[in-house]
């Protein structure tokens, strides 16, 4: 059964607390405002036009700032003049094909998309929770799903009715099964062992947003790789325990039919066969030898694959990393499809990459309009003075660098709650935080850092994300009574719990000045 088939309207449910009764008004009202948001496309192109006439409004008052770098001063320019005009019609190619997630995200995506396309990715996760031991269940099923990230919007898919089998085979609820797969897969979506899409994604916007203020200034796909490694296993930690010590004792979690033995479906669906394990071994064989393959060949100071001066972070290497990322997934692939039977022929290998390519289209639209907003922006220089007087409004205010990011975790979060795609909520507010707080000494890298944690936590309690909606039709699957309630009085609690731990932990690192990544 498909997920689309499986999600039944979803109904409200009373919640007992008074808390939660709150709670659930404001997700009700959070809805009534999402709802009516035109899509993302649209949007920014309303955005655009809110930037053409702010830029004359502007611009007619003689509003300016003086660059604390440069000492020179910036003018507003008005979007609706000659050159303005001309600018957006003779530009616009060019603001699209410059766009720097555009190339890195479909290079990324070719390799994804042949490992997607031969199994490999549902093996894995399917390998990762089947036997494991009923008391280390619940971590190994938060755990996968952080690897899951890898597999993008798929892996809700694949392991929210995997949880609730693997949860069911052990004795346990299969209510919490899901509960725990798709709170893992949302609240902790920017916290990954491996590089995924988002990471070549977001750093594209906040190397375009950091070049207001340095034209030269890179934010790389590794630039969060350490912060995302260490964040997969914390997030994955706290939701075993709130699962387990709390969740896991409510005395609802029972399906509305009698808990069964896995029928022989239902096992395939858990099990990995033998030449899948196969199959997985020498992947996991080739993976390790690529990686060791590029270690030791960064290993010379005069390798090809170092910087100027013998450099490893402005090395090709890392400049390279979407090249690096997709030649190694479509290794990978090839190799576990080439075992398993699922690619026969090369020919099967370009037709995981064009169905692949097809599956980036909405996002590729959406693109466009994007690449035209920030185009205009940067143009007015409206984000300019924006940053310009945000930075002298923090430093009058001697606000710690610790406390300026937590009050930007908080704006994201609840930002999130209605704008449910990550990246044009980071397009969004990228062009005017990046900059900002580059001027008050605080790096992209960790701006990028606070957003990720912010814009993942609330995933998994807004109505208005569509796999809210598909977690849910699971669910009923095994509560037919279950609704919006239900759902979000296991995800609440969660979340809530995870935003205070992971924030801490951010505030933590950033104290101590670990580096968030690499660049």
């Amino acid at each position: 059964m498909s997920a689309t088939s499986a999600q039944p309207q979803p109904q409200p449910t009373e919640p007992r607390s008074r808390a939660l009764r709150a709670a659930f008004r404001s997700f009700a009202a959070i809805e009534k405002v999402g709802n009516r948001l035109p899509n993302p496309f649209w949007l920014f192109w309303i955005l655009a036009g809110v930037v053409a006439v702010l830029s004359a409004v502007l611009a007619a008052i003689g509003v300016s700032a003086v660059h604390p770098g440069t000492h020179e001063t910036i003018d507003v320019q008005n979007l609706l003049s000659r050159a303005g005009l001309t600018m957006a019609v003779e530009g616009a190619v060019e603001n699209f094909a410059a766009f720097p997630p555009l190339a890195t995200i479909l290079t990324v995506m070719f390799g994804i998309a042949v490992a997607e396309r031969s199994g490999l990715f549902s093996a894995l996760l399917r390998r990762m929770v089947a036997r494991v031991p009923g008391r280390y269940l619940t971590f190994a099923l938060s755990m996968t799903a952080m690897v899951s990230h890898v597999a993008g919007d798929a892996a809700y898919v694949t392991l929210i009715p995997l949880g609730a089998l693997v949860f069911r085979a052990a004795g346990r609820s299969p209510v919490l099964g899901c509960v725990v797969a798709y709170v893992s897969i949302a609240a902790g979506y920017d916290a990954s062992p491996s590089l995924t899409t988002t990471d070549v994604l977001l750093s594209g916007i906040s190397t375009a947003a950091a070049h207001t203020i340095d034209a030269e200034y890179v934010v790389t796909p590794v630039a969060n790789y350490f912060f995302g490694l260490g964040s997969s296993v914390l997030v994955a930690l706290v939701i075993t325990l709130v699962v387990d010590k709390v969740l896991a004792r409510r005395s609802d979690l029972e399906p509305d039919d009698p808990v069964t033995e896995l029928n022989a479906d239902e096992l395939e669906a858990i099990e990995v066969t033998g030449q899948q394990r196969r199959a997985l071994r020498v992947t996991g064989l080739v993976a390790l030898g690529f990686v060791a393959f590029l270690a030791v060949a960064m290993i010379p100071a005069s390798s090809p694959l170092r910087g100027e001066g013998g450099g490893i972070v402005e090395s090709p290497l890392i400049g390279g990393m979407a090249l690096v990322l997709g030649v190694f997934f479509a290794v990978l692939g090839t190799v576990y499809g080439r075992m398993t039977g699922s690619f026969s022929a090369a020919g099967d290998i370009i037709t995981a990459m064009v169905d692949g390519t097809r599956s980036m289209a909405p996002i590729l639209v959406l693109f466009f309009a994007i690449s035209q907003f920030l185009a205009y922006f940067k143009w007015t220089n409206i984000g300019n003075i924006l940053a310009v007087k945000g930075a002298e409004l923090l430093r009058e205010l001697d606000m710690h660098g610790w406390t300026v990011l937590v009050g930007i975790a908080v704006l994201i979060t609840f930002m999130n709650l209605v704008i449910t795609s990550g990246s044009a909520l980071w397009a969004l507010a990228a062009p005017v935080l990046v900059p900002m707080l580059m001027l008050v000494g605080i790096e992209p890298e960790t701006t990028q850092a606070v957003y990720r944690v912010a814009d993942s936590v609330t995933n998994c309690v807004t109505p208005m994300s569509p796999y809210f909606v598909m977690a849910l039709g699971f669910v009923q699957q095994y509560r037919r009574s279950a609704g919006i309630g239900t759902l979000a009085s296991f995800t609440i609690p969660i979340a809530a719990v995870v935003w205070v731990v992971w924030v801490a932990f951010f505030v933590a690192w950033y104290l101590l000045g670990i580096p968030f990544g690499v660049g």
